[in-house]
């Protein structure tokens, strides 16, 4: 008698093969008794079960098979055998849901879907009349969409539009929580799998966003799909060389980051709150995969770029008072050297790693970001100690290209933490290595050290030292190189140094000629498409500083050619080219800050001998306007607003705040405010109204201001994205600010506060009132009254009503005073306010006859204004007062006020003051229902 359990099972096989069933079912019964191997177990009950089906033995074969599917969950021949038995036992139900989990494993499989088809019709024959199948109830419906899905997916032979229906229809259903949990509860992560593996790019694209779609908020979820699918498989995914696929697996593994560290639409699913996972084992393999990927040559430029953002968005604090930086620490200990390897990479050599345009930037950005999040001195000398180790091990006298390398790492520092930068600088033979490089023979050393010394040129003690040392070298190279790459950035260098050494060492110091002519030269390399794109940027920074001349920035505007390839150069939202183009764009339009000139001293001065800058003729008010029209012509707006939609890491607080500058000067002359509107101005504008640089906030919410002033709010800002205004529109109602900007801000909010009450209402909450009323006392007449106007809207808030009938202020004091100022234009928007409020709440009828003796005189002033449209708001406000109470009534008809109402009631009928008559007639007609006064005829 045979004991070895896999002997057995062949043996059974072969009786099962010869129709013995008997001596077949012996077989593996041994087998089972004998057996410890868990999977062969599973194996021995399934084919037992088959060998029950064939004798007719139903419950047994059901026994087996779930036995089987009990080891396997996935054991698709013991769920269709146990399938096949419940059908002959009649459970119609459960035989159908274990043929249905078998088409969802296999979903090509014909004989599966025949079984499927066949129970289907005999559960629905057996359905009594206006009852309801239970195959159809919603989650069994789901169920089959899902298998019908991938089985269309996974056909080959599929009709191309159905195909994409059907994967549009999976990534819809992958985020919903009840289609994404049924999606992972019948194999679909292995499906999804299947349809990454097919290598088509819309299946993959399809599979992935599902992916994304189930792990939305859902940590367990997120944690599960992340072990299945293998962080190594997700970064391989991402590092192809396929943009669309590259973003989509990108944000997959942003959004199971999210659910890791706790982030994002985090919600609570059953007994999801009772499981205990090592999130912080799965954030340091994710991590370290990531750094990993920066120094593979096997990964795309692209997926570099992805890695590199999503370390630059996860691993820094994104609240300072968070103390924990450990993620940050982390990274510096294991991934540093792997970041400065990046940043340290030269295009030009041969073994370059993989690289975009942004990449080494990017890397940049992630190391300023890991700087500025160490708490203590300690941890940034750990930084320091690390980079210099770093460097000191790639400068090689005798191997130029490794010492070309640590230059690099030092330009790449210098973009980042600049003041680490600085301290590299200050190591032993560094500066001199660069100069020394700007003397050689090669190419690549001219291109690298001139790159190294522009960057390092920012400071100006590093300046002098370069001025002194590398000026002369510069020079040379601009003058004799013949390598457009090499002459341009010598050029930028030239102009920098320029900048950094201020009067003294000004541009025409440095170089042959006027600066026209170098701005020539850099327009032409700007406009000429077969230089690459990354010499071409340089030009535009020449630009930044060479449009600081009056003639320079007045013949560039005129330039459309120029100015287009400059725009288009920004929407690549490369770091240097949006601060560069936004510098630019400053300078063409003068609106960097100036100082004013004090006549005194100017004339003191001019005594002493000394010099007085004057005031270019082409930096007059005239040529700044014309500047404005051509940019705007050129589509300046259309560029800004993508600059501003730029990833944060590339779009730094002083880009934003030199692009708010723009905008502002744009939005001088109202005429323009509608192109600025229609181009996406007043969209670009609300982000950089709430972050970046408290100068730039400012400019940003002036220019807001400017476009809600005279603008229709529904479309210059759509849907919900008025309420984001507001804020910025009370950030100006502000002491601080000057009164241009106060005056704008409230014609801005009145325009709000006039569209509807939900508007009004956000105006309150963002605490808005006491300010509105504290410019509602001002002495500035314009300022008074564009208050007034604004309280005249707000008022018809209840809310608002509230406060003015609470005791203890003087709100409705204020009001009634202004009704009797001089200026007709805050009488007009007084006597507003002072009617809706009376006629909403009657408690302030009474209130405004105690808050000062001089109401009724102003009242009677009112209503016998010469501006009807003041009159008529005074005689409402009289009919609002006689409505509210009879006594008080009885006070006015005792008053002066009778005889103007029967004066203007008198008055024949009149189409232009018909309003105003018929006012006066229903206070008289109100008075006789009072018995106050008597009809004419009775008098």
């Amino acid at each position: 008698q045979m004991e070895d359990p896999i002997q057995l099972k062949e043996e059974g096989n072969k009786y099962f093969q010869a129709s013995d069933y008997e001596k077949a079912l012996q077989s593996y019964t041994q087998a089972i008794k004998l057996n410890k191997d868990k999977a062969l177990q599973g194996v021995l009950y399934r084919n037992r079960a088959a060998c029950f089906l064939k004798k007719e033995e139903y419950a047994k074969a059901a026994s087996d098979a779930s036995r089987a599917i009990d080891i396997n969950a996935s054991d698709i021949k013991a769920l269709y055998r146990r399938s096949q038995a419940l059908e002959k036992l009649g459970k119609l139900d459960q035989a159908f849901k274990d043929a249905q989990k078998c088409a969802t494993l296999e979903p090509r499989n014909k004989n599966f879907q025949e079984t499927l088809r066949r129970l289907g019709a005999n559960i629905q024959e057996k359905v009594k009349p206006g009852e309801q199948c239970w195959i159809h109830r919603p989650g069994f419906s789901t169920d089959l969409r899902v298998q019908k899905m991938f089985e269309i997916l996974l056909d080959e032979n599929s009709d191309k539009e159905k195909r994409e229906k059907a994967a549009n229809n999976l990534i819809v259903l992958g985020r919903e929580e009840a289609g994404a949990e049924r999606i992972f509860q019948n194999n679909g992560v292995n499906l999804l799998l299947q349809l990454i593996e097919t290598k088509n790019p819309e299946l993959i694209l399809a599979a992935v966003r599902t992916l994304s779609g189930m792990c939305t908020g859902h940590k367990a979820r997120a944690t599960a799909i992340l072990h299945y699918l293998g962080i190594d498989n997700i970064c391989m995914w991402m590092s192809v060389d396929n943009e669309e696929i590259s973003l989509a697996v990108c944000n997959l593994l942003q959004t199971i980051t999210d659910c890791l560290l706790g982030q994002g639409k985090e919600e609570h699913h059953g007994k999801e709150e009772a499981l205990v996972l090592d999130t912080k084992k799965d954030l340091r393999m994710i991590t370290m995969r990531l750094l990993d990927m920066l120094v593979s040559k096997k990964v795309s430029g692209q997926g570099r770029d992805r890695a590199l953002n999503l370390l630059n968005k996860n691993i820094p604090r994104k609240d300072l008072k968070d103390h924990d930086n450990s993620r940050s620490i982390f990274v510096i200990d294991n991934g540093l050297k792997k970041i400065l390897k990046v940043v340290g990479q030269i295009p030009e050599m041969p073994d370059c790693l993989p690289l975009t345009e942004n990449t080494q930037l990017t890397a940049s950005v992630l190391l300023n970001k890991l700087y500025d999040d160490l708490r203590c001195d300690p941890e940034r000398d750990n930084y320091r100690l690390i980079c210099e180790e770093y460097i000191k091990s790639k400068i090689d006298p005798q191997d130029m290209d490794k010492t070309l390398h640590a230059v690099q790492i030092v330009s790449g520092v210098l973009q980042g933490p600049f003041d680490l930068g600085n301290k590299l600088l200050g190591m032993k033979g560094v500066m001199e290595m660069m100069v020394a490089l700007c003397g050689s023979e090669r190419e690549i050393d001219q291109l690298v050290a001139v790159e190294a010394l522009i960057h390092a040129s920012t400071k100006l003690s590093r300046a002098t030292f370069i001025i002194t040392n590398g000026v002369t070298l510069l020079k040379e190279i601009y003058k004799k190189t013949k390598n457009e790459k090499i002459k341009i950035r010598a050029l930028v260098g030239l102009c920098k140094l320029g900048s950094a050494g201020g009067t003294d060492y000004g541009l025409r110091q440095f170089a042959e000629g006027s600066t026209e002519k170098l701005a020539k030269q850099c327009r032409k390399w700007l406009c000429n498409t077969s230089i690459d794109a990354r010499t071409r940027k340089w030009a535009v920074e020449g630009l930044s500083y060479l449009t600081l001349d009056a003639d320079v920035k007045d013949d560039f505007v005129e330039d459309e050619p120029a100015l287009k390839a400059m725009f288009d150069l920004a929407k690549a939202s490369d770091k240097t080219i949006l601060y560069s183009v936004a510098s630019a764009l400053v300078n063409c339009t003068n609106s960097y800050d100036t100082k004013e000139l004090v006549p005194e001293l100017v004339q003191l001065a001019k005594f002493s001998k000394q010099h007085v800058p004057e005031e270019h003729p082409k930096d007059k008010k005239d040529f700044v306007v014309k500047r404005v029209k051509r940019l705007l012509k050129a589509g300046v707006v259309s560029a800004l607003a993508c600059m501003v939609k730029a990833d944060s890491a590339i779009l730094t607080d002083q880009s934003k705040e030199l692009i708010a500058r723009v905008f502002l000067a744009l939005c001088e002359d109202p005429k323009d405010r509608g192109t600025i509107v229609a181009q996406g101005g007043g969209k670009a504008l609300i982000p950089l109204a709430v972050e970046g640089t408290d100068v730039g906030k400012i400019k940003a919410s002036h220019a807001l201001a400017k476009i809600a002033a005279i603008s229709n709010p529904d479309i210059a800002f759509p849907g919900e994205r008025v309420y984001e205004v507001v804020r910025p529109l009370v950030s100006l109602l502000n002491t601080e600010r000057d009164g241009l900007q106060n005056y704008e801000a409230l014609l801005g909010l009145t325009n709000f506060s006039g569209r509807s009450d939900k508007l009004r209402l956000k105006i309150v909450k963002e605490k808005a009132l006491p300010d509105i009323e504290n410019y509602m006392f001002e002495n500035h007449d314009q300022l008074r009254q564009a208050a007034t106007e604004c309280m005249c809207n707000l008022v018809v808030n209840k809310e608002v009503q509230e406060r003015f009938v609470a005791d203890g202020n003087d709100r409705l004091k204020l009001v009634v005073l202004l009704c009797g100022e001089d200026d007709e234009k805050v009488q007009v928007a007084a006597a507003g306010a002072l009617a809706m409020l009376t006629a909403a709440q009657k408690k302030l009828c009474s209130k405004m006859t105690q808050v000062t003796t001089q109401w009724l005189e102003i009242l009677q002033r009112l209503c016998l204004h010469d501006n009807m449209e003041v009159q008529h708001r005074g005689l409402v406000i009289a009919f609002n007062l006689i409505s509210s109470d009879k006594d008080l009534a009885k006070k006015l008809v005792e008053s002066e006020l009778l005889e103007i109402l029967t004066y203007v009631g008198k008055q024949e009928d009149h189409p232009k003051k018909q309003h105003i008559i018929n006012v006066a007639r229903d206070c008289l007609t109100k008075c006789m229902d009072y018995e106050l006064i008597k009809p004419l005829s009775q008098a």
